[in-house]
């Protein structure tokens, strides 16, 4: 039939758009084979600003031949068209239509015209009359013969009816008018230009919201792409809606084009994988653990409603090895303590003058030097706690404190949380890198553990970062600054290491600036009463059993300080915990038979040997816990006083005693 139109204005591209064109621009398509093309072509100029509009002058076939040539290379977001034109294309073509509707004014126009020519008139539509057809000619009582037709062949025979009963006018649209001229009647064109603007806002509309979807879709679709685990959608028949390519991957088949899963039942693509009650009962089915082939998988089955009814449900597919490495990760992560030092040196248990010497010594390190501090000492004497004393009476106590034990993990990722890496540095590696302890400690302090079991590659590395402060990530090219303080420990001999070739001779030196040699247990038998009346009433307060602490205490000191503590203090904390939750059996001060039962290692053989110390007497007992008693209630004076802030007042308050009775026994 006619060409296709397009218009010239700037506002319409000489060049058809691709279909690869993101532009949220819309593309409308006005198609008319007949009178309606003028009006199309009149309007179309209005809506330049919104949207490009190209007008296609056939009909019916002609026009869905000529649509779908175009749609193979250009982009289409909706149609406009009318009457049975409009009809047969919503019919034949899978694009959003929209139909110009007759309004109560064109009807009026159009019949007012009509008038004009002749009173015997018939108004002629598509499939039915517009209800306000019927009521204007009732309303006035006009002899107007109304007809309705759905093919062009049915609008032929309709027309030539009409003439045979004397119709001088026919009202209809582009194809009544025409065929009505065509038989010798006078036809009048039903549509206004109004018309044609509501239609085309509507289609902008249309694509504006179509736009907006495909917009929404694209992005969730980018994320279903990009993600690790296999996610597959399914409707209430369990037919495939959606699947990404992790899912195919688990499935073993990841050279399969998705579209071959789309539209398929689930059992035929993923038939060892169920939709389980997801879809009978409507309520998430989470964590279920199935085998597919060689592989454990962690499913989890999540309904999905829309406005109140379920429509299908999503299946997210996880590799266990997945989910085993990510427990991996976490429980490193778990072994990595807090950022911040939550010891002082004034918490340490130090009666005796070793102790208080060396946490003097600690005070000094702390606050005159930066300088790597190494300590060493027994499993159980405290290192870690020394190490955040040391911490936080420094300039650096604002800063973080980070700590690892050098023995807990493999050497790759030991390797990985010291130093850090980049983006693609391994596989599984984090998107964007991930900084190391040495980076998130700058400025602060750095506890490397069990300094000892660190790899000898690792400490090659470890040795360039002391001498030139600056890292390097797994994977980087570059350097990264740092300011950190080291504090080293360790329970093993490092020049025996030294010379078994287990350890670095110059890391060694490098860290051994500073020393600190924390003596066991056995080594201080001053702390050993202090301690044990510390831990005891933490731990028969956990227990409650406060009321009867003291008398517990004078009935197990004694053996206590018989015994060679190989645990040092974690074992004493051990012990007083295992004793303060058997007392609760016993509701009593236990016998020696009962301290037989609950402390056995302290009856048993000695795993250290050390030097005997004469018994004790019973009066030199009671003296030393006399003598602990008044250190352990001034260093809770002391505590409850410094959270006041040196207010007398309001610390005696606290304590339920009075300011004279609390400035005594500060005094004591």
């Amino acid at each position: 039939m006619g060409a296709i139109i397009q218009s010239t204005s700037s506002a319409f591209p000489d060049s058809p758009m691709s279909l690869k064109d993101t532009s949220s621009r819309p593309v409308i398509w006005a198609v008319s084979a007949y009178r309606l093309t003028d009006i199309f072509r009149s309007i179309a100029p209005e809506f330049s600003a919104q949207a490009d509009i190209h007008i296609i002058n056939k009909g019916f076939a002609d026009a869905v031949e000529e649509i779908q040539a175009r749609l193979r290379h250009e982009r289409c977001d909706v149609i406009v068209a009318a009457g049975s034109n409009g009809a047969y294309l919503r019919q034949h073509l899978a694009l959003p239509l929209v139909l110009l509707k007759v309004g109560g004014f064109d009807l009026l126009a159009a019949l007012t015209r009509a008038r004009q020519v002749s009173d015997r008139i018939a108004i002629v539509t598509h499939k039915t009359a517009a209800p306000e057809l019927s009521q204007f000619i009732q309303l006035f009582d006009l002899r107007i013969q109304e007809r309705a037709y759905e093919t062009a062949d049915q609008a032929r025979d309709c027309i030539r009816a009409l003439a045979a009963q004397g119709i001088d006018v026919v009202v209809g649209p582009g194809l009544v008018a025409n065929l009505a001229d065509e038989l010798g009647l006078h036809g009048v064109f039903l549509y206004a230009p109004d018309s044609a603007r509501q239609a085309f806002s509507d289609a902008v509309e249309i694509a504006r919201i179509k736009h907006v979807e495909a917009s929404r879709h694209a992005q969730l679709d980018a994320v279903l792409q990009h993600l690790s685990d296999g996610v597959v959608a399914i409707d209430m028949q369990q037919q495939v809606l959606s699947v990404n390519p992790a899912m195919l991957r688990l499935a073993g088949s990841p050279d399969t084009p998705m579209a071959q899963w789309l539209g398929k039942p689930l059992r035929e693509v993923l038939p060892a994988v169920r939709a389980g009650s997801v879809l009978t009962r409507g309520w998430p089915d989470l964590g279920s653990v199935e085998q597919v082939g060689q592989r454990t998988l962690v499913i989890n089955r999540v309904p999905v409603f829309e406005q109140g009814v379920q429509t299908g449900a999503v299946l997210t597919v996880i590799d266990s090895g997945d989910v085993e490495q990510v427990t991996s990760r976490l429980r490193l992560h778990q072994q990595i303590t807090t950022r911040h030092a939550r010891y002082h040196l004034q918490q340490v248990a130090a009666a005796s003058p070793r102790m208080k010497q060396l946490i003097t010594l600690c005070e000094t390190y702390a606050r005159r030097s930066d300088a790597t501090v190494l300590i060493s000492g027994e499993s159980g004497t405290g290192k870690e706690l020394i190490a955040q004393g040391i911490h936080n009476a420094s300039r650096r106590a604002a800063e973080p404190f980070l700590a690892i034990n050098c023995g807990a993990f493999t050497e790759s990722l030991l390797e990985s949380e010291l130093f850090g890496y980049e983006d693609g540095a391994f596989t599984g590696a984090r998107r964007g890198g991930k900084a190391g302890l040495f980076e998130s400690a700058h400025l602060g302090t750095i506890f490397l553990d069990e300094i000892g079991e660190m790899p000898l590659v690792l400490q090659t590395r470890l040795l360039r970062v002391l001498q030139e402060k600056e890292v390097m990530r797994v994977g980087g090219r570059e350097s990264i600054p740092v300011d950190v303080r080291v504090i080293a420990a360790t329970h093993r001999d490092l020049l025996a290491l030294v010379g078994a070739q287990q350890f670095r001779q110059d890391l060694f030196y490098r860290l051994n600036i500073l020393q600190v040699v924390i003596p066991p247990l056995r080594q201080r038998p001053e702390d050993l009463a202090l301690l044990a009346v510390t831990l005891f009433d933490a731990a028969f307060k956990r227990a409650g059993l406060q009321d009867e602490a003291r008398d517990i205490i004078k009935a197990v000191l004694p053996l206590f300080m018989s015994h060679s503590w190989p645990g040092n203090v974690r074992e004493l904390e051990n012990a007083a915990e295992r004793l303060a939750i058997g007392c609760i059996a016993l509701h009593g001060i236990p016998s020696p038979d009962d301290l037989q039962r609950l402390l056995p290692e302290l009856h048993g053989p000695r795993l250290v040997v050390w030097e005997p110390r004469p018994p004790i007497a019973a009066a030199l007992v009671a003296t030393e816990l006399k003598a602990v008693t008044r250190q352990t209630e001034k260093a809770h004076l002391q505590t409850v006083l410094s959270e006041c802030a040196g207010n007398q007042a309001e610390a005696a308050q606290r304590l339920g005693i009075s300011r004279a009775t609390l400035w005594r026994k500060l005094r004591a």
